[in-house]
């Protein structure tokens, strides 16, 4: 069968949505089928100061009581929990370290009961525990270290005010006091350690900090985005950096940087860890058996403790949502981790745009919506110029398929006349696909916003939608959009070949299969959009009728 310049100006259009799910299955193919390599093990536990071997894990042992009555060593392992506004904190004796953390306003993916979400876990499916210690030539404690403390099985409330955690450690001439200071509405958690050297000769210290976290866990093709849960550092010389698990075993991360972090990145939630912003620091990556994945930092130069004196060392933890607003705040770079796609230049201005509309409204559901006829309105022009060619189109159709019909076989012929009724006409077969191109980067940059935002997580809607980063759990919503999509391609002009006509009619239903497990967010905006696009369509037509 002959084409005709009408067939090849639909052409486009098939292209762009055909791009549209190119794109949705090249972004789930890379999250499944990303090369992976199986990890060599290592009996290395703990970072080495530079210059020394690394640290072998040691058992641990019940070390000497410290002087301190008031912070009595323990036989054995002991907890404590600190209660603030955002977080709960479980931390042991054994390490001094955080074991647990649950983040409140934030609840179990596919729990009956809200429960909160626990970001830190040291046993189970998904491991994510952060281990911090000193190192250095004499003994000093670490992540395997037993401390004392004055609050053995204690339950901490930081509801008011700050409060200071403190463990002890104590043997030979080193005493170490190990402060943990938790404020009631901040996701920050300083660590300060005091170093006491009351020997005759000076020690050296180093201080690291680490996040251990297992593989990342496996979900189903098309339930679940693709988004990137891995390890991530920032510097101010060497910018924002992913290091995905697997990389770490071919390439280890190992580098000085003065300030920055390094970090643990999930879907909605972040663990941290950011040395002094002066401090030079050795960011490094290794990998345990398991495969347990490691990342973390280790200070470049130690303290140095003269006798008779007291020296302090500090870090800090982020453990919490990904908010742009809160980790602004926390560490230059650390917003990065909200990660936008390769289209954040467009999509950070969106989030901003629909953060301030939900101040506003005080509904996410509600805020999409409005940005939706927002964008609508910025693209009017543009839509306008596309429905008013669709719709001359239209018009054009009877004559078109008397000049298929006069011309018959002759391809030629029938592609001059076409293009003298185009110019007689003043019509561009282009002109109804070019706007609608340039506004797809602006769909997919809205598409990674609505993603990895964490205020849509558990953010609820109208009645059945509870949670707009969860697919809609009667996929209403999605019929909603392929319907909408039918609705779309009736008022369009239909197509003279029947392999594209066919092909556009199953689109709807292609759309429909990939938006059942999708965002109710996303799903939401794209039916916005199309119902948006029938009234403009209509109300051009009807204007173009008219004339």
């Amino acid at each position: 069968m002959s084409e005709t310049p009408i067939m090849n100006s639909y052409r486009p259009v098939l292209y762009v949505l055909l791009a549209v799910i190119l794109f949705f299955l090249w972004t789930d193919w890379q999250h499944w089928h990303a090369p992976v390599t199986h990890p060599v093990a290592t009996t290395s536990a703990l970072p080495a100061p530079p210059g020394q071997a690394a640290t072998p894990a040691a058992p641990t042992t019940v070390l000497p009581a410290p002087t301190h009555a008031a912070a009595p060593v323990l036989p054995h392992a002991a907890s404590l929990v600190v209660k603030t506004r955002v977080l709960t904190a479980t931390l042991d004796t054994q390490g001094a370290d955080i074991t647990r953390l649950a983040l409140h306003g934030y609840f179990a993916a596919k729990s009956h009961v809200q429960r909160p979400y626990a970001l830190l876990k040291p046993a189970g499916h998904r491991v994510f525990v952060n281990e911090n210690g000193l190192l250095g030539r004499v003994p000093l404690p670490n992540h395997t270290t037993l401390y004392a403390t004055r609050y053995p099985g204690s339950r901490i409330t930081a509801d008011t005010k700050p409060v200071h955690v403190r463990f002890h450690w104590h043997k030979g001439p080193v005493r170490v006091v190990k402060t943990y200071t938790f404020t009631p509405s901040s996701y920050a958690v300083p660590i300060r350690y005091t170093v006491s050297n009351t020997g005759q000769k000076p020690i050296k210290v180093y201080l690291y900090n680490q996040f251990v976290h297992s593989p990342a866990p496996a979900t189903h093709f098309l339930h679940s985005a693709p988004i990137y849960v891995g390890a991530a550092f920032y510097s101010p010389a060497h910018k924002y950096h992913k290091l995905p698990f697997p990389h770490m075993v071919k390439h280890p991360l190992h580098v000085t940087a003065t300030g920055g972090w390094v970090a643990v990145s999930q879907h909605y939630f972040l663990g941290a860890a950011i040395p002094a912003a002066t401090q030079s620091a050795i960011f490094y990556s290794s990998v345990l058996e398991g495969p347990r994945y490691i990342i973390g930092y280790k200070t470049a130069q130690p303290v140095v403790v003269a006798p008779g004196h007291t020296a302090t060392l500090t870090t800090r933890l982020f453990l919490g949502p990904k908010k742009p607003s809160v980790l602004r705040k926390v560490a230059p770079g650390l917003d990065l981790t909200v990660d936008y796609g390769w289209l954040t230049v467009l999509a950070q201005p969106l989030y901003w745009v629909l953060a301030h509309i939900e101040r506003v409204v005080g509904n996410w559901g509600v805020s999409i919506i409005l940005l939706t006829v927002l964008i609508k309105v910025i693209f009017f022009p543009l839509s306008a110029a596309s429905f008013k060619s669709m719709a001359k189109m239209r018009k054009l159709q009877p004559r078109m398929a008397a000049l298929k019909e006069r011309h018959g076989s002759d391809k030629t012929a029938l592609q001059q006349a076409m293009m003298e009724l185009y110019k007689t006409e003043k019509m561009n077969p282009l002109g109804g696909c070019l706007p609608m191109i340039v506004q797809i980067p602006v769909f997919i940059a809205l598409y990674w916003v609505l993603l990895d935002s964490v205020a849509l997580r558990d953010a609820p809607f109208v009645l059945w939608i509870h949670n707009l980063a969860a697919p809609d759990p009667y996929f209403v919503l999605p019929i909603l959009m392929g319907i909408s999509m039918l609705v779309q391609q009736m008022l369009n002009p239909a197509m003279m070949d029947p392999t594209q006509r066919k092909v556009m009619m199953v689109m709807p239903i292609i759309f429909t299969a990939f938006f059942l497990f999708f965002p109710a967010g996303l799903v939401l905006y794209w039916v916005t959009n199309n119902v948006l696009s029938i009234l403009q369509q209509q109300w051009v037509m009807r204007r173009v009728d008219k004339t």
